[in-house]
């Protein structure tokens, strides 16, 4: 059996790419910090082979170490989707902050990439995937944080994938547009129908069609596919 693990596995996203790729036939090492809840739930309710819930906070600098002290066997898939955003102006926020979203987006999934890689390189094979944002492609005011660290993704996306290719291991990033997701609670219904006005395609996405850009991108169907930024946004500031 293979095994995959997704960071961040309880929030939205996370919890629809655990059920399609639990639906793929993998075994599941779900991360989550404080949300156990959730995935207590989706383990009961859905149909998986093998489920593991990890608890470590990547926002902090123990929290790889914490994370891989949990886990029980090598990984083949590795989907980095743990994040958070922060709405605000650069002269508000807080060094701590700063650091924080740094260490969440960026230390965090490079050191745990550098201790997974031995075996899908021993393998000679392996699937490495980002979920980024729009934001790290285009940039948003208020949003500069999160935009810079989106965009670090995504470029240690297209270098890694560059050094890993002769390994067999592909890495790429899933760049998702507006999502209905409960990072989106902040805005009111009003400025959320604005934003779905803005959307060639009048609406905003699924966390169901962000998983299945996951799913698509760690298949044979993507065998020839690596370094790249697969954007799902609907027309979005293509």
């Amino acid at each position: 059996m293979k095994y995959a693990l997704i960071t961040g596995a309880s929030g939205d996203i996370g919890l629809s790419i655990a059920k399609q790729l639990a639906a793929d036939g993998y075994g599941l090492f779900l991360h989550y910090h404080q949300n156990r809840h959730s995935l207590e739930q989706f383990v009961s309710n859905t149909l998986v082979k093998e489920a593991y819930l990890i608890q470590a906070d990547l926002s902090a600098t123990n929290g790889v170490e914490m994370l891989l002290s949990q886990l029980q066997q090598p990984v083949d898939v590795i989907v980095h989707n743990c994040g958070n955003s922060y709405y605000g102006l650069v002269t508000d926020m807080s060094d701590e902050l700063v650091a924080k979203m740094v260490q969440l987006h960026v230390t965090s999934p490079f050191l745990l990439t550098k201790k997974l890689l031995p075996h899908m390189i021993s393998q000679k094979s392996g699937n490495i995937v980002v979920i980024s944002s729009i934001w790290g492609l285009t940039g948003a005011s208020c949003e500069v944080l999160y935009s810079m660290v989106k965009g670090g993704q995504n470029t240690f996306v297209k270098a890694l994938a560059k050094e890993l290719a002769p390994s067999g291991i592909r890495v790429n990033a899933v760049a998702p547009g507006a999502i209905h997701t409960k990072m989106l609670d902040q805005f009111n219904k009003e400025e959320l129908a604005q934003l779905a006005d803005e959307i060639p395609m009048g609406r905003m996405g699924t966390p169901d069609e962000v998983a299945k850009a996951v799913s698509f991108l760690i298949s044979n169907h993507a065998s020839y596919i690596t370094g790249q930024i697969l954007s799902v946004n609907g027309g979005w500031y293509c």
